[in-house]
């Protein structure tokens, strides 16, 4: 994004260029404001859906207990069957938050880097942030995986309903129908049809245990995951791989565009001033001609290919251009280098 002065008869007018397009910056600063109220009003949205859930969990447990207790008679798995029915609200309540951070990295995203440095002149926003908004407007990508929204909706309120769940079922195993004598007939209570109690008290534990364990591994910096004791770091790894990686915020797809032309410094020129990327610049021989060419490099994210190709159209129509995904791109423009642990 560069801003830019024209003439129009007497005035100069101040011109946003953006990715081969012109606005002014009335109608510029408009689109955005638009563009950000609207992000806001989706992000509010999926907040709303997100407290729903959570109060249709609050209903469950609170019927299911009035139930359980109320009579002695009263079967003890009916506090395990809403314990399943609060495990698919957490599902669905992870979902919807997965949402909800995607609009909120949107609108974050706008707030520190195009808003803020508008009230600190001179206007400087960051030279990627535009980029980083077009990759997530033209290809959503969720900022979070799934099992660590699962981590942090149960962090934040589903493990005190299920903590009191699993209390109260061990109350309503010790007291109905009668007070037990002792541990034995606890856990001899427990069974629920021909499935022993110990088994099913050991399944209740597991999961219990698991979804405490993936909510401590959700919370803690990668670097702390990586000083993990061995197990847990392996059940780490594992999760990365069943429901992908654990990022702070989507990456933008990289790519590194190779131009074959005659006008290699004329096409270098145009992407330096208008993609702002840098330009590597090597001497070639089209062996089907003998002829010299000028071989560029350029690295580039995803959503700035169609200017660099139409820059390159304009400029020499003859050219070549190859487009070949790159795996991971640091330094000035992109993620910088990190430093050695």
């Amino acid at each position: 994004m560069t801003e830019q002065s024209e003439s129009i008869g007497e005035e100069p007018v101040r011109v946003w260029s953006f990715r081969g397009y012109r606005l002014d910056i009335a109608h510029f600063t408009t689109a955005m404001a638009h563009l950000y109220r609207g992000e806001v009003s989706r992000a509010n949205t999926w907040r709303t859906r997100l407290d729903a859930t959570t109060n249709w969990a609050v209903i469950t447990v609170g019927a299911a207990l009035t139930f359980a207790f109320g009579s002695s008679q009263n079967p003890h798995f009916v506090l395990l069957l809403v314990l399943l029915l609060v495990l698919t609200f957490l599902n669905i309540e992870a979902r919807r938050y997965r949402y909800y951070v995607l609009w909120s990295y949107r609108t974050r995203l706008m707030e520190t880097d195009f808003f803020a440095p508008m009230l600190v002149p001179p206007f400087r926003p960051s030279p990627d942030w535009a980029d980083r908004l077009a990759e997530s407007l033209l290809r959503p990508i969720f900022p979070i995986a799934r099992w660590e929204a699962v981590g942090r909706r149960f962090r934040r309120n589903y493990v005190w309903l299920i903590t009191l769940l699993l209390i109260s079922w061990g109350a309503k195993l010790a007291l109905h129908p009668v007070p037990a004598p002792d541990g034995a007939t606890v856990v001899e209570r427990a069974a629920i049809g021909s499935l022993p109690g110990g088994w099913v008290m050991a399944t209740v534990g597991a999961v219990y245990g698991g979804l405490v364990v993936l909510a401590a591994i959700a919370s803690l910096p990668p670097a702390w995951r990586e000083a993990l004791p061995g197990p847990l770091r392996y059940l780490g790894k594992r999760l990365l791989r069943a429901a992908g990686p654990l990022i702070s915020e989507p990456r933008p797809q990289e790519r590194l565009a190779t131009i074959i032309t005659v006008r290699g410094r004329q096409i270098a020129i145009r992407l330096l001033a208008e993609l702002g990327r840098g330009v590597t610049a090597l001497e070639g021989v089209g062996m089907y001609t003998d002829e010299a060419r000028d071989v560029l490099l350029c690295a580039v994210t995803e959503v700035q290919i169609p200017h660099l190709e139409e820059i390159v159209r304009q400029t020499d129509p003859r050219a070549f251009v190859i487009v070949s995904p790159a795996e991971e791109v640091r330094g000035r423009g992109f993620r910088p280098f990190e430093p050695p642990s």
